[in-house]
């Protein structure tokens, strides 16, 4: 026997160091815990969420009762996650952020990249910022990007408050110049597509848009930056309801004109233009639906050659203001 392990008073004990396998070593860390709980049992998985959707009340009412309670405000009730009325918006990009300056819009920070190459925009929106004691950040551009999602800025953005919307009634004032000219939006989606339509409303002499709470575009950071400032002069308005707003509008002594590719009239025989006007623009894959079609008086369609389809919904609004805005103009 080699080594003196023998000798008396010894001591004979485990090796030190990492034994060979692994069996046996976490036993006690296993020890009487149970099987793993299914997935429609565990309240945070989403197979029980699904199960819960597709039980029936009674079974849904005892499986929400299994939940731990939540602090901090409301339970939220289903659907997709939407912005608060009190959650605010970025304005960005030299010409959107004068405008809204010039507009007086209420603003919280406004932001500026640092060495930034300056102009007569910069000056003025940076005169303006002053004058209004608001708060000026000069902020690096890394920042920037991240504030504006990407977006195009070019070092000049600002923290406005949630947009405050206009009831529909509200663009009905007789004491605007000129012929009476509405634009309602039906199921279009695409901030850009608004942007390009409150421009164009105001390039051709528009009193504002009208936008449904629901399925729409809303007043984003990206619809002020298409607009490129026109935002700040038009009012946007929001409705319930279009299809009854449409008709109150009707009630009001305007003709309700929807643009579709199947039209009762082409454009260029539109004769309604110098009456006071809603103009109805559908999405450009759906079209308009099928109460606010009913609800027009006149389907009109914009001619077009064999190669292109369809236009762009801020394209054909465009178009069509142009053109009621010539006849008005005879």
């Amino acid at each position: 026997m080699t080594g003196n392990s023998q000798r008396r008073g010894a001591i004979r004990g485990p090796k030190k160091g990492p034994t060979t396998g692994s069996g046996g070593q976490r036993r006690k860390g296993l020890e009487a815990r149970g099987a793993t709980p299914k997935a429609v049992e565990r309240t945070k998985h989403p197979a029980h969420k699904n199960a819960v959707r597709g039980a029936t009340p009674s079974a849904a009412r005892a499986a929400s009762r299994k939940r731990p309670a939540r602090s901090g405000g409301p339970a939220r009730s289903g659907g997709s996650a939407r912005r608060t009325k009190g959650s605010s918006e970025i304005v960005y990009g030299r010409n959107s952020v004068l405008e809204a300056l010039r507009a007086d819009i209420p603003v919280t920070t406004m932001y500026v990249a640092g060495r930034l190459e300056s102009d007569d925009r910069v000056r003025e929106a940076l005169k303006i910022a002053t004058s209004r004691s608001i708060s000026i950040l000069e902020t690096p551009r890394g920042e920037l990007d991240r504030i504006t999602d990407g977006g195009v800025h070019q070092g000049l953005a600002l923290q406005v408050p949630a947009y405050a919307y206009a009831h529909p009634g509200d663009l009905v004032n007789p004491q605007a110049p000129g012929i009476p000219l509405i634009v309602a939006l039906d199921g279009i989606t695409d901030p850009r597509n608004l942007g390009a339509i409150i421009r164009s409303v105001a390039a051709f002499g528009g009193h504002g848009v009208v936008v449904p709470e629901r399925r729409s575009v809303g007043m984003t950071a990206s619809a002020w930056k298409t607009s490129a400032g026109a935002a700040a002069r038009i009012p946007v308005a929001q409705c319930s309801n279009l299809t009854r707003t449409l008709e109150d509008y009707r009630k009001a002594g305007f003709f309700v004109l929807g643009l579709d590719m199947d039209g009762d009239v082409t454009l260029p025989g539109l004769e309604l233009a110098k009456e006071p006007l809603v103009i109805v623009v559908g999405s450009e894959g759906k079209g308009l639906s099928r109460l606010v079609r009913e609800t027009c008086d006149q389907i009109v369609s914009i001619p077009m050659s064999s190669v292109v389809e369809s236009l762009n919904a801020g394209i054909a609004t465009g178009v069509t203001l142009y053109e009621v805005a010539r006849r008005r103009a005879l």
